[in-house]
């Protein structure tokens, strides 16, 4: 029971927190939010979850790698793929050796295996910090892509590269030769495994469903247990869990674009993964911050070993740490910049030099979040010969600081970077957008034409279905031709549409409002009240994403 009740009070941590960062007048991030809430959590309570390390990884990982990989905008990933790989891929091992043997030299006591272990955990980036950061300031979409890119690949790379130097503490051993072929396996026996079982799993899901139906519960809990069951077969079969997630979540994309799924299921799926990932990262950071007090007491003790006898050592380290990932990290962004100036130059494409504020802004909004907690909560309790890991408290509390501080300078800096900044154009995709509907409009034009002879052939009310057909297809010929229109005409049809959105919000808003009085007067039943929202719900969508 007690442990029951520990995780209700982090959810309810967690919604209260999203409560206070909208009140908050300045742009205060959700995951400080958190922290705090969960150190407050500790003050009063007094109490510590003890987190066991493995399970604390499979819990969480999975899900937020998967969801990554399933959500990221694919358009974006593969335009800007060279930008993201030399973030995800040289910058991790640029970051794992500079940091590294910087933190050997800062903290001669921690041994140089964890101390790589440690600058790989930290490498990683959050997307999802930086978003509620950049909440209230503008940040260019490219940029924004090139980051959640980053963090995607990133994640694998970065706690792939901690699991090598962890196996190096633990044994005492290591051979690049090894290394090399492990990582392969490693690699590539993830990511195939992450792919297949999502191919394999949807394939069987509809057959299934031509044959018997589909149920939209168990096909949001089959999505639900995909991460879980591609990272158990990977780690079972010694390849990376981490990349299989990552493998399974970009199949499902793909395999989403099928369109098996019925509309009301991936409604409700969007929905639950939501829920999911704001739960989830919520309580890592609220974890984060409960854990706090004792990881600084441990680390304090720890501090004794180093040389020095004062705990404002353990602020000095965290500031160290974190001005070498950002240098190490600005060092990188402007050498690629440079590279794809030099590049676009032999290709003969001219390219735009970005402000300076903006390279520095790539820099700073290398935010660590919830992957970099949830890896370094996975060290070793003990060694192989069941000593004491060493330097695990230090190494947690360094990380713990590590992400508070990167949060901090990014809420401060880059609005500041960000702040009336004339920002690179953005490319434009309305053309692709009014060419797309245009496409499906004359398609649901052909289909109702075939449908209503169909239907009314050797009917007596046939006239009825062309009269329906007739004015449905009426509604779609002047959708063609509104997306159709070009300058001045089109700025007056978009102006009018606006005007059209608006007024079907407030109608729908209406209905909704109606049929609540009608409930609450117990002229309509529950089941009723429930589906009629819903359908209202569903329209009020539609109209506010066309804003």
């Amino acid at each position: 029971m007690e442990n029951i009740g520990i995780a209700l009070i982090l959810l309810l941590a967690v919604v209260v927190s999203g409560t206070l960062a909208r009140l908050s007048p300045v742009a205060v991030p959700l995951p400080l939010v958190q922290i705090a809430l969960g150190a407050a959590i500790a003050g009063v309570t007094g109490s510590r979850v003890e987190l066991e390390p493995h399970f604390f990884f499979l819990l969480f990982l999975p899900p937020l790698l998967f969801l990554d990989g399933w959500r990221i905008p694919k358009e974006g990933l593969f335009r800007d793929k060279g930008t993201i790989l030399e973030l995800s891929l040289g910058l991790v091992v640029f970051t794992v050796i500079g940091v590294g043997f910087f933190i050997n030299w800062l903290i001669p006591s921690m041994p140089l295996p964890v101390a790589f272990a440690l600058a790989a955990i930290v490498s990683p980036t959050d997307p999802i910090a930086v978003s509620a950061i950049t909440a209230r300031v503008p940040i260019p979409k490219r940029l924004m892509h090139i980051l959640e890119g980053e963090s995607l690949l990133n994640d694998a790379s970065g706690l792939v590269c901690m699991r090598f130097a962890v196996a190096a503490a633990l044994t005492g051993v290591f051979s690049p030769v090894s290394a090399l072929g492990t990582f392969l396996w490693l690699a590539l026996g993830g990511i195939a495994i992450g792919a297949g079982m999502t191919w394999i799993v949807m394939k069987a899901k509809d057959h299934l469903s031509r044959k018997l139906g589909e149920e939209p519960g168990s096909q949001i809990l089959i999505s639900l247990l995909i991460p879980f069951g591609a990272y158990l077969l990977a780690e079972e079969l010694h390849c990376s869990g981490i990349l299989a997630a990552v493998a399974a979540g970009i199949a499902m994309s793909y395999a989403e674009q099928t369109g098996q799924a019925l509309a009301v299921t991936r409604v409700r799926r969007a929905a639950v993964w939501d829920t999911a990932q704001f739960a989830l990262n919520g309580i890592i950071f609220v974890l984060l911050g409960e854990q706090l007090p004792s990881i600084v007491a441990g680390a304090a003790q720890v501090v004794v070993d180093t040389g020095h006898h004062d705990p404002v050592w353990l602020a000095i380290y965290v500031v160290a740490i974190n001005l070498a990932l950002a240098l190490l990290r600005l060092v990188w962004v402007w050498i690629s910049l440079r590279f794809t100036l030099y590049r676009a130059a032999r290709q003969g494409r001219t390219v735009a030099k970005p402000n300076w504020r903006l390279v520095v802004a790539m820099s700073v909004a290398g935010v660590r979040g919830a992957i970099t907690l949830a890896g370094i909560l996975t060290l070793p309790l003990v060694l192989d010969d069941g000593t004491p890991f060493p330097a695990r408290d230090l190494a947690i509390f360094l990380a713990a600081g590590v992400i508070i501080a990167s949060l901090l300078a990014a809420s401060i800096g880059l609005p500041f970077l960000l702040r009336d900044l004339e920002l690179p154009p953005e490319p434009g995709h309305q053309r692709e957008e009014d060419a797309a509907r245009i496409a499906a409009a004359e398609a649901a034009i052909r289909m109702i034409e075939r449908l209503q002879h169909e239907l009314g052939e050797g009917r007596g009310d046939a006239d009825l279905y062309a009269d329906v057909g007739s004015r449905l297809m009426e509604l779609y010929r002047q959708r063609i031709d509104t997306r159709s229109k070009t300058g001045d005409e089109a700025e007056q049809v978009k102006h009018l549409e606006e005007i059209e959105r608006r007024l079907r919000l407030a109608g729908v808003r209406a209905e909704r409002d109606e049929i609540y009085r009608l409930g609450r007067a117990r002229k309509l039943s529950d089941d009723l009240v429930r589906k009629l929202v819903r359908e209202a719900d569903l329209m009020e969508a539609r109209y506010a994403a066309m804003a």
